[in-house]
């Protein structure tokens, strides 16, 4: 649902854009950790105030995938190890947090901190923070209080028709349920020896890994609220045969379990296949998973429902093979 009220929130003066809406001022990019981004912080909380809420939910959250981009030095857990319950492990789709906890993520996402998420209400406010100090803030109601008080603290908010960070779904995705005729199909794959191994995408750009075996149901119970779901061929106890399949570049993700019985996964280019034998070589087992998302197809691939059975995450899961198969079936019918 969109609504009515979009504002683009800034420091940048409109009166410093070129004829292109490009800034041309002096202001600068980066947060200044000072009155300037308390300001910021402020006038999410009028805006909030002005619609009436006082939670919100975190929505399509992700961390940085390689490397920290941002000007502070990256942080611990993404900052996020006092701020949320269990951390890391407390960020996940459908989290719902307080106003101050939610100020406090929007702050992160100003420092470029790692992690990112948009903040909403259904149907009634959303806080989505893009690159440069640009926040966007949408509510339901016109907020005339707010608005005067961000140009009280500074600032500047510019309507606008719809946030360029509204979600979008990935139109080649899966929204397969992870519901129990999935669980059933995984139960199969495994006895039949065709899968053994679950990815675990719980947010965006982070996964964990299992071994699937007698213990499915265990597994399954310990999963994030709302994670994305990849069923891959089992990993190998043959490493060196593993290491022969190195293509000559490109790149793979190299996936391997550690005696201890930890999964690991790196993604590598032929410059860094050396550091992936490094790896192998002291490993229980592993395996190599395609990267380029024309290649990167599961066995079976689903999103986790919410505890009463319903499918709320807007996010897909990857296309995988048992989809392929349904819509082979399907247009055979």
């Amino acid at each position: 649902m969109q609504l009515s009220h979009v504002y683009r929130v800034t420091k940048y003066d409109p009166a410093d854009r070129d004829d292109h809406g490009h800034y041309t001022g002096v202001e600068d990019v980066t947060s200044d950790h000072g009155e300037v981004e308390g300001a910021y912080l402020q006038a999410v909380q009028a805006f909030a105030a002005d619609t009436g809420v006082d939670r919100l939910s975190v929505r399509e959250p992700e961390v940085s995938p390689f490397a920290h981009f941002g000007v502070d030095p990256p942080l611990g857990g993404f900052g996020l190890g006092t701020l949320l319950p269990g951390g890391l492990a407390g960020f996940h789709d459908g989290a719902e947090v307080s106003l101050d906890s939610g100020l406090e993520l929007v702050r992160l996402m100003l420092r470029d901190s790692g992690a990112w998420c948009r903040l909403e209400v259904e149907g009634a406010f959303a806080v989505h923070v893009g690159w440069d100090q640009y926040v966007y803030i949408s509510s339901s109601r016109p907020c005339h209080v707010a608005l005067a008080r961000t140009r009280e603290l500074g600032l500047f908010p510019e309507r606008l028709g719809a946030s360029p960070y509204c979600f979008e779904p990935d139109e080649e995705g899966s929204r397969r349920p992870g519901d129990h005729e999935f669980w059933a199909d995984v139960h199969k794959a495994v006895a039949g020896g065709r899968a053994g191994l679950l990815e675990e995408i719980y947010v965006q750009n982070a996964s964990r890994w299992h071994r699937l075996g007698s213990d499915i149901d265990t597994v399954r119970a310990a999963l994030a609220p709302r994670a994305r779901l990849a069923v891959w061929p089992d990993l190998s106890s043959d490493t060196a045969a593993v290491l022969d399949a190195l293509p000559t570049e490109g790149l793979v993700e190299a996936v391997w379990q550690d005696p201890d019985g930890q999964i690991h996964s790196a993604i590598a280019d032929e410059d860094e296949f050396p550091q992936v034998a490094a790896r192998f070589a002291g490993a229980h087992a592993a395996a190599l998973l395609p990267v380029y998302a024309e290649e990167r197809v599961p066995l079976l691939s689903a999103v986790m429902p919410d505890s009463d059975g319903v499918l709320r995450a807007r996010w897909q899961a990857e296309q995988s093979l048992n989809d392929s198969t349904q819509g082979l079936r399907r247009s055979s019918e």
